[in-house]
């Protein structure tokens, strides 16, 4: 029977991102995957908050943290990977084709002249079938491209942890408008996910709340993606799941949050060094997004 780790998540309404703690039950040993800092736009302030309910999770559980994972470079939210680890410890984790994300936001934002393109402000850079454990339970790292190049979904026992690649049957699946982003590599991305057995749990890192529901939800399961996804259900080929994903893409406007996200995400949840009164700007591109 395969390892079934304990998963807490935590919904955030402002970002409608959901973070996860997974935890082996027999070590204590735990995966925090997708965290966020409160962030507003406004006033460019940030605040800890929901960050802090999980930290006081692990530490009313007396959890050890293993890993940080950021399971791709986020623009709908800023991670906390960077606070967590301070605060926590743990390895800070992302997939290793984030140098090809840093190129082209580095490139947009105009990164500081000793911004690193390799990922290096990661303690770790999972490679495609990479194996590792959490406590006692096995956990393998899958490349997932098509909403970004660098996304990874991440199994953890019968947990499957895949970003933003898939949403609740109801909503679909990712969007691929963003750089780097490709409908066919996701269409593959996702029959690699449906290749999982079909009781592997499926862990959502957003819920829209389609129209037809009153509950938000981010759990479903190979099974029920494989015969519900309104998108890529059984019986949908590339070619289809292509044309419908192109068609939508054109219609989606901008993350609200996308330009402060990447540039803090793509330094594994670090703001960009303070400049020389002491402050730390995230920048603007004008007429280019």
């Amino acid at each position: 029977m395969m390892a079934s780790p304990i998963v807490t998540s935590f919904f955030d309404e402002a970002t409608n991102n959901i973070s996860h703690i997974a935890a082996d039950p027999e070590t204590g040993r735990c995966a925090i995957i997708d965290p966020l800092l409160d962030y507003d736009a406004a006033s460019g302030r940030t605040s800890t908050a929901s960050a802090d309910k999980l930290i006081d999770h692990i530490q009313s559980r007396a959890l050890n943290v293993a890993w940080i994972i950021d399971t791709h470079i986020h623009a709908d939210h800023i991670s906390a990977a960077h606070y967590l680890k301070d605060k926590l410890g743990g390895k800070v984790a992302t997939g290793e084709h984030i140098s090809e994300v840093q190129k082209v936001f580095g490139d947009l934002f105009g990164a500081e002249a000793s911004f690193r393109y390799d990922g290096s402000q990661f303690d770790h850079l999972f490679v495609d079938g990479e194996t590792y454990k959490i406590g006692n339970i096995a956990a393998s790292a899958l490349h997932t491209p098509g909403h970004t190049p660098a996304c990874m979904t991440h199994v953890i026992g019968d947990a499957a942890f895949v970003g933003d690649t898939l949403f609740m049957p109801d909503y679909g699946t990712a969007r691929c408008d963003f750089p780097g982003g490709d409908a066919s590599a996701l269409y593959h991305s996702i029959q690699r996910i449906f290749a999982l057995p079909d009781d592997t749990r499926i862990f959502l890192n957003h819920d829209y709340l389609p129209l037809e529901r009153s509950v938000f939800c981010w759990q479903s399961s190979v099974a029920l993606q494989k015969r519900d996804n309104i998108h890529v259900h059984d019986g949908i080929n590339e070619e289809e799941f292509v044309t419908m994903r192109n068609a939508r893409d054109v219609k989606l406007s901008t993350p609200k949050l996308m330009i402060p996200s990447v540039q803090v995400n793509m330094r594994a949840g670090e703001f960009p060094p303070p400049e020389g009164n002491g402050i730390s700007y995230l920048k603007v591109p004008v007429d280019t997004l």
